[in-house]
């Protein structure tokens, strides 16, 4: 690896709270001239935060940036920019009925006589594709662009301002092996020509192709900062997700205290060879009527993906779904209810709850075609319903009526699985159902699971925390790159085979 050793940009003990909740700790960041620098942590680790701090779209509370003038603290992105520091983020910005060499030069046009020379603004873009080794014609038009086109259109814009520092954030999300290859074949001759990229990504085979060294974020902390030549996929993931190889721990979630089912009943849930874009290219899942089947996998995994593909959310370009042996063709969520399938999504804020809403109508939401005739609400029943769920799941609320915001995670959660209780349902699709509730609520929640689990539910749970799959499940499918790579039980359903197959997408003989 031919890697410059002069630091071009050193974050040091960058700290950023919102409302009081800590998003960066004392984060330390360094990047070297010349160098491809992968930075990795899953969901919340604190990754676009310290982005943004880095390009002026964040203040920081506290802590230094120095950059190749010495100290600086950007007021904008746009403060960012002039010096050479320039972000292309997944959702691409480009004006789809411009053409390429416009949005190269938007706001930067050169001009002649006091009109736009697009002469020259071709001919220079087209200098600039040609310098990444792009056959792109600069007049065309973005929107008759594919996405990998306009991908490189939005990185040699970044290019045209003399970027020192290119940030790429998940780059890749929407291009096909070949495509990646050239992104990386660019990614490449920038670095050769002094360019320092920092590159954001969940995908491990793409972070050792490219990449010369990795941070790793968790809990908006600095974990550690390795050569990926001395550090292996394992290891990795054992950063990322706080965890030792092997460490197996037992009792430790309230999961562990609920007697199991440990085969379960028929077959209710039938998935093989699911595909969606590129984010799904194989997904095989059974769930047995009274089974808990957790579903593990880094972020990007497809873990989310294919709980909403199951609810009718996500359109499946191939594969099949049944339940209960019938063939489902699920167009959207309203096809997936009247079968029997529930959702739990893993933000319930933007997804699940309605904040300025009640208790009461948050709960029977879901019901509401059951309980109404002519267009009118039978309250009577409603509130029998109301107060039979709230007392079997012991939701904690000054009454009904209270609007659900008030309410803590965990209620709010209770109040979410009430909702679907109050149907038909045979499977439960949770994602991520103890996340950001506290340790008293959280354990609440997984004895819920596993009595609904007991009283003939099929239950398909996506979680993060290694200990709540092993302990609350009677098998585990481990996801990796959209594909599923294992399916554990008995002895192999332990913390150590799973963090192997995150890591490697194969099982530790």
């Amino acid at each position: 690896m031919n890697q410059a050793t002069r630091t071009v940009l050193h974050m040091r003990d960058i700290k950023k709270s919102f409302s009081g909740v800590p998003a960066l700790q004392g984060v330390d960041f360094e990047l070297l001239t010349g160098e491809i620098h992968a930075l990795v942590g899953e969901n919340g680790a604190g990754k676009s935060t310290l982005i943004k701090i880095l390009t002026g779209a964040y203040r920081r509370d506290s802590g230094v940036i120095e950059y190749a003038m010495g100290r600086v603290a950007f007021q904008n992105p746009t403060e960012a920019q002039a010096v050479g520091i320039v972000a292309v983020y997944q959702e691409i910005n480009l004006v789809g009925f411009r053409t390429v060499a416009e949005n190269i030069f938007l706001g930067r046009e050169p001009h002649r006589f006091g009109i736009i020379d697009k002469r020259r603004m071709n001919s220079e873009a087209g200098e600039i594709l040609a310098r990444l080794g792009l056959h792109i014609d600069p007049r065309s038009v973005v929107g008759s662009l594919n996405i990998a086109h306009r991908q490189m259109v939005a990185i040699a814009r970044a290019i045209s301002t003399h970027a020192r520092v290119l940030i790429l954030d998940e780059p890749t999300s929407s291009l096909t092996p070949s495509e990646v290859s050239v992104l990386f074949d660019v990614m490449r001759r920038l670095k050769s020509e002094g360019t320092s990229i920092i590159y954001v990504s969940h995908r491990f085979e793409e972070l050792y192709a490219v990449c010369d060294r990795v941070t790793v974020l968790r809990d908006g902390r600095h974990i550690i900062t390795q050569s990926l030549t001395t550090l292996n996929r394992l290891d990795l993931v054992c950063h990322m997700l706080g965890r030792k190889p092997r460490e197996v721990s037992k009792g430790v979630t309230a999961f562990a205290t609920e007697p199991q089912n440990a085969v379960g009943g028929a077959i209710l849930l039938q998935a093989e060879a699911l595909k969606y874009q590129n984010r799904l290219s194989g997904i095989f899942i059974e769930v047995r009527h009274g089974e808990i089947v957790g579903l593990a996998g880094l972020l990007g995994s497809g873990r989310s993906e294919t709980a909403r593909a199951l609810f009718g959310a996500e359109p499946l370009d191939g594969g099949t779904v049944k339940l209960e042996g019938k063939l489902l063709s699920l167009r959207d969520p309203h096809d997936a209810i009247d079968v029997g399938i529930a959702f739990l999504s893993e933000d319930r804020k933007a997804d699940g709850i309605i904040p300025e809403l009640s208790v009461r109508e948050n709960l029977t939401l879901a019901a509401l075609p059951a309980l109404t005739r002519w267009g009118i609400v039978d309250r009577k029943r409603q509130n029998e319903l109301v107060t039979r769920f709230m007392q079997r799941l012991d939701i904690k609320a000054a009454s009904a009526e209270q609007k659900i915001h008030e309410l803590s995670g965990g209620n709010q959660q209770k109040v979410l699985l009430a909702r679907w209780l109050c149907k038909n349902t045979k499977l439960l699709l949770l994602d991520e159902p103890t996340r950001g509730i506290d340790v008293g609520a959280k354990g609440e929640i997984q004895r819920l699971i596993a009595e609904l689990a007991l009283q003939g539910l099929g239950v398909l749970m996506i979680s993060s925390e290694v200990e709540e799959l092993v302990e609350g499940s009677q098998r585990v499918v481990v996801l990796r790159d959209g594909r599923s790579v294992a399916q554990l039980n008995g002895e192999q359903k332990n913390i150590k085979t799973i963090l192997h197959a995150m890591a490697e997408g194969t099982v530790d003989p």
